[in-house]
């Protein structure tokens, strides 16, 4: 569905912006590269409100974006327009999307690596998109692109870190890294402790086996 945007105008908005991530993808043969693995995955951005649906699937030439797709989805988002545009805008694009309000579905493992590739790309989402669907509407498409393909960037560090914190403050599934760093101070002291002692006793193991033989 394309809601209030006219079904031409959005497949001819779609085409530009294909046109332009396919430039960006040429002048990055790595990236192009990269793409090959995912040939046979398909994403989705669903806004429902304003509707508005964007398929991305990598082939051989690039990217192919679509306005509509029947087959099966590998991972789509699903969400407003305003939290597609809050993502966009998000300082921890990760904490964001967990936080929010944007539904995450499938496979989210193809998701980040085509978000890993599309972020070192240097792409104008919005110029295709106003051109030909003017500013409000070509603005809230782009809005959408750039947070569906945003978080990505900072996703794996920042997830590691709230997982983190997570198990380490909430669940207290694991000690935090000081008290781990104080812990292991204590087992080498004790370590150290247990050598002087051994020592002691062969010291004294030597001496009465040195009297017993001298008596």
């Amino acid at each position: 569905m394309t809601g209030g945007i006219n079904p031409t105008l959005h497949t001819g908005a779609l085409a530009a912006l294909e046109a332009a991530i396919n430039r960006a993808l040429a002048l990055a043969p790595g990236a192009n590269d990269s793409l090959k693995a995912l040939r046979d995955k398909v994403f989705a951005l669903h806004c429902t409100a304003p509707p508005l649906d964007v398929y991305l699937q990598p082939v051989a030439e690039g990217v192919r974006l679509m306005g509509v797709y029947d087959g099966p989805v590998t991972t789509s988002l699903r969400g407003e327009a305003s939290e597609f545009a809050a993502l966009a805008s998000a300082e921890d694009p990760a904490a964001a999307l967990i936080n929010g309000k944007l539904e995450l579905a499938g496979d989210s493992g193809p998701l980040l690596e085509l978000q890993r590739i599309i972020a070192g790309l240097d792409v104008d989402w919005e110029a295709p998109l106003v051109d030909a669907l003017g500013d409000v509407a070509g603005h809230q498409l782009a809005q959408m692109l750039r947070g569906g393909f945003r978080w990505g960037r900072q996703a794996g560090s920042s997830l590691l870190r709230q997982a983190e914190e997570f198990i380490h403050e909430e669940a207290r599934l694991s000690p935090p890294r000081l008290e781990l760093e104080d812990f292991y101070r204590d087992v080498q002291e004790l370590e150290l402790r247990v050598d002087r002692l051994a020592s002691r006793l062969s010291r004294l193991r030597r001496r009465l086996r040195d009297k017993r033989e001298q008596a």
